[in-house]
């Protein structure tokens, strides 16, 4: 047997070694030559500039990158934010490494840097970057609001957070009223949305509008019916809206229909609702109620009129932006070549006074910081509320003072003197308040923020202001060593207080910078030292607004002086009004912000 085996072995290598002398290539090893380049590494996402919109504060991201090596990739390290997120080696493809399903599930708002290095077999290395961003939830920063597009390079709600369909080729304008961008109509283009969560009783739109004239008609906004009977010339008006444009005599005069469901009223301001073709960024909006429209051009009614019974929405699933198509065309109200920015929709009617607050603040360039902030005034060297861009009056001899917590300066009380402000827009179902407070105890008593109605019960004696059945009145009393801060509201019917006593005082002699914060709801109100509850109680049914057109700042004058709440000596900074009852982590976090 194992002679056998033998000569089968012999017999195996004579036939090998009579294969190579008759041309049968031998296996010979290769050399791969010099390891020339260092890895090329390509990042496919996320990409320079990406932007995530989810509404999760944390959510995921699957990173996708792919390495090459002329002779053999190592390993590969993957970075977020200098931190180690994946490791690879030992590739079967040992020239090509794709990864397309890392998953990082930590990604939390703000800017971000994804780096890949990676190393051959020559210790050459290659590290790609990218910066990409998450951005935070939007919050609505008004009431009502349902759906808000800024048109910063996407045609994205952010309320929803939902793209829009596109029709045709819309574009942007390579400018923006408010931001980077906004949107540029263009011929047989336009946006659509389903109406999902924007269709109630009640319906605002806002939004800055630029005109092109060209077409001399266009539609710009409408949610409107399927016409069956007319599908290629659609003019069904018995539900929803209609907002459009046409020449009138050079200029465009701008037009509302609205469908009752039992037929259609029309609100046409005639030339008061035109605007000229060169006319620039213009804001325009329209609100319908259960009883009457109205449309606004720069915040000023152009026309208004009854609507009985309110819109009525059968069939309208669809809105269209900067076009009638699909649902109003029977007149020829096709796309609009304008410019439009900063589109708002809003599930209740909004008062003029809202729609000139809404305007001045997105004329002024300032939206604020916190969720619900409606009203910011810094006293950095001067007394503006940075939303609408507007100073407040000063009352006698108000200053600065010379230091502050956040920015330059800070409010300083004067005798005999105060801030007063208008109440357009701040005067909202739920309200808060936070400031940066130094207490000085002269005088023994002082009025601090004060928005309340004119006290007419007793006209013989106007300088005996104390109507407290609205509004309220944030003010402190005590002596030299002893400030209690108390809190007073109007429901309507009466007012509500808030005293928390011992635990509501402060030393001024000590005391030094506080932070001050109170809430009003529907339910219940709250004052807050340096984020602690200090005082709390139920407050049946909220605020009653009613008379209260005016807020004093470092004073109760002229609205709260009875019990001589007059002008305070103190120290204002960082005063910050909201359209909402902070909670008390929303208030220690605005605190802490200004540390």
């Amino acid at each position: 047997m194992k002679q056998s085996r033998y000569f089968l072995i012999l017999f195996a290598a004579l036939l090998f070694a009579l294969g190579c002398d008759n041309g049968i290539d031998s296996i010979t090893q290769v050399d791969p030559g010099a390891d020339a380049s260092a890895p090329q590494v390509q990042i496919n996402f996320p990409q320079e500039g990406t932007t995530i919109k989810v509404l999760e504060a944390v959510t995921s991201i699957t990173i996708d990158f792919e390495v090459t090596d002329d002779i053999e990739v190592a390993s590969v390290a993957v970075t977020l934010d200098g931190k180690n997120i994946g490791s690879f080696s030992g590739f079967k493809d040992y020239r090509r490494v794709l990864v397309d399903d890392l998953v990082y599930d930590k990604l939390d708002d703000g800017a971000h840097v994804l780096s890949v290095s990676a190393t051959d077999l020559d210790g050459k290395n290659t590290t790609s970057t990218v910066n990409f961003a998450k951005e935070p939830a939007y919050v609505p920063i008004y009431i009502g609001e349902t759906f808000y597009m800024p048109f910063d390079g996407d045609y994205f709600d952010l309320v929803g957070l939902r793209a829009a369909d596109e029709t045709g080729s819309p574009g942007f304008a390579g400018e923006g009223f408010v931001g980077l961008n906004a949107y540029a109509g263009a011929a047989d283009s336009y946006l659509s949305f389903a109406t999902d969560g924007i269709l109630q009783d009640e319906f605002t739109a806002v939004f800055w509008y630029k005109v092109n004239a060209d077409p001399d008609r266009a539609g710009v906004l409408v949610i409107g019916p399927p016409d069956e009977a007319n599908p290629d010339s659609q003019n069904n008006r018995t539900s929803g809206f209609r907002f459009f444009r046409e020449n009138a005599g050079g200029n465009q005069r701008f037009k509302l229909n609205v469908g009752r469901g039992d037929g259609d009223s029309w609100f046409d301001g005639g030339a008061a609702a035109d605007i000229s073709t060169d006319a620039g960024w213009t804001h325009m909006a329209f609100s319908i109620s259960g009883t009457q429209a109205t449309v606004y051009i720069n915040g000023e009614i152009v026309s208004q009129g009854d609507l009985p019974g309110g819109v009525d929405w059968t069939g309208c699933d669809i809105l269209s932006i900067m076009s009638g198509a699909p649902r109003f065309t029977g007149w020829n109200h096709r796309s609009d070549h304008s410019y439009m920015d900063e589109l708002r929709l809003f599930n209740r009617a909004l008062p003029q006074s809202e729609i000139q607050g809404i305007m001045t603040s997105e004329a002024g360039g300032f939206v604020g910081t916190f969720d619900g902030e409606m009203f910011y005034m810094p006293f950095d060297g001067d007394n503006k509320d940075l939303f609408k861009d507007l100073e407040a009056t000063v009352v006698g001899t108000t200053g600065f003072a010379g230091e502050s917590v956040a920015g330059t300066d800070a409010f300083a009380g004067g005798a005999d003197s105060y801030l007063t402000y208008p109440t357009n827009g701040l005067t909202t179902d739920e309200f808060s308040a936070t400031f940066w407070y130094k207490v000085n105890a002269e005088p023994g008593r002082g009025g601090i923020l004060v928005m309340g109605p004119e006290d007419t019960e007793r006209p013989e004696f106007p300088d005996i202001q104390n109507l407290r059945t609205s509004g309220f009145r944030f003010f402190r009393e005590g002596d030299a060593t002893r400030q209690v801060f108390k809190l007073n509201v109007g429901r309507g019917d009466g007012d509500a207080w808030f005293d928390g006593g011992d635990v509501a005082a402060l030393d001024p002699t000590t005391a030094g910078w506080v932070h001050m914060a109170f809430t009003i709801s529907g339910t219940d109100a709250a004052v807050y030292f340096d984020g602690e509850v200090v005082a709390q109680g139920t407050l049946d049914g909220g605020v009653d607004w009613t008379g209260c057109d005016l807020l004093s700042i470092g004073s109760g004058a002229p609205r709260f002086t009875q019990w001589n709440h007059l002008s305070d000596l103190s120290f204002i900074d960082e005063l910050r009004l909201y359209n909402k009852a902070l909670t008390q982590q929303e208030i220690q976090n605005i605190r802490n912000a200004d540390l």
